[in-house]
């Protein structure tokens, strides 16, 4: 979507109905077509960009051939709607269908925060450890990889961390009794649009800084955050998604605060003051996001992805 629109209509939020109806159309191409689509994509030569892309093939997915899939491993032809949470079928099927039916995967949908015992695709996994089993693929993508516009400049937005969140995990609640009343925050609890102190993405962009404590696993709003003119503020994160946490520098893309919160002050007060290190933050976290934002590489990266998962685990994804 036109993120000029985006805005405008919806509040820089991603719609799902245009979401559903970019389902129903992929539903629609012959699976023919796209075998052929496969072979070009999987043969293209990416000249300079070759590197970049074999990087991020073997970040997401850092298996090793003679690997074993899991008993609830299924056909692709098998993979079937579920009841619940269904936003992992359609992502992961945008790109299963690609490939013969007949290969076999496993899919762990949800928050993942523990390393599967065999070879299965996941949205989320740990940074930290051997976490080659836990393949990445780019799921739940409508409620996480959201980009938007800012048009606010960073030297005229408040001097004031925000953060909108019930705050029910442990360390979340913790961030919050801490900082709730400092004068430097704007923090409430607030998640629903009939809460009373809720705040839309755009409301958001008035504060300079914007806080992004993980949840369950990654911090949902991190992404958009990086492609606003405010900044991230967090510890170094545990866990990652397709937008590769773990590559973060800290003080470089986000404001890294210490695991106990207790230099968020000092923090705070130094970008406050050197305002020519708050831009660089922002400069860089733009230029990081830019490098998800090319959509054919983006599709090249999920089958390459997806064909060393394969092979990685004794099928044979070349005949398409």
């Amino acid at each position: 979507m036109n993120l000029n629109y985006k805005k405008l209509f919806f509040k820089n939020k991603n719609v799902k109905f245009f979401y559903y109806l970019e389902v129903l159309c992929r539903g629609v191409i012959p699976k023919t077509f796209l075998r052929r689509k496969a072979r070009k994509i999987l043969t293209t030569d990416w000249g300079n960009r070759s590197e970049w892309l074999d990087f991020r093939v073997n970040y997401y997915n850092k298996l090793t051939p003679g690997r074993t899939l899991s008993n609830d491993a299924i056909r692709i032809k098998d993979y079937r709607i579920p009841k619940r949470i269904r936003v992992y079928y359609f992502d992961s099927k945008q790109y299963l269908n690609y490939f013969n039916q007949e290969l076999k995967f496993q899919i762990l949908p949800g928050d993942i925060i523990n390393i599967p015992s065999n070879p299965a695709l996941v949205k989320s996994r740990p940074i930290v450890g051997d976490n080659a089993n836990a393949v990445l693929l780019n799921l739940d993508k409508s409620r996480h990889f959201n980009f938007i516009e800012d048009h606010i400049p960073l030297c005229e937005k408040k001097d004031i961390l925000v953060g909108r969140s019930m705050f029910a995990q442990k360390h979340r609640h913790i961030f919050f009794e801490k900082y709730h009343d400092h004068p430097l925050c704007d923090l409430k609890k607030a998640f629903k649009t009939s809460d009373p102190d809720y705040l839309s993405i755009t409301e958001h962009l008035s504060y300079k800084f914007i806080l992004a404590l993980e949840g369950n696993d990654v911090a949902t709003n991190l992404k958009w955050i990086m492609s606003s003119n405010s900044i991230a503020v967090m510890p170094m994160p545990k866990y990652e998604t397709w937008f590769m946490e773990g590559t973060l520098i800290p003080d470089h893309h986000f404001i890294c605060i210490k695991e106990d919160y207790s230099d968020l002050e000092a923090k705070l007060f130094y970008f406050i003051e050197h305002v020519d290190k708050a831009e660089a933050i922002v400069k860089n976290a733009h230029e990081y996001v830019r490098l998800f934002m090319d959509q054919h590489e983006e599709d090249a990266i999920s089958l390459r992805v997806l064909k060393k998962y394969f092979i990685s685990t004794g099928q044979d994804p070349l005949h398409l």
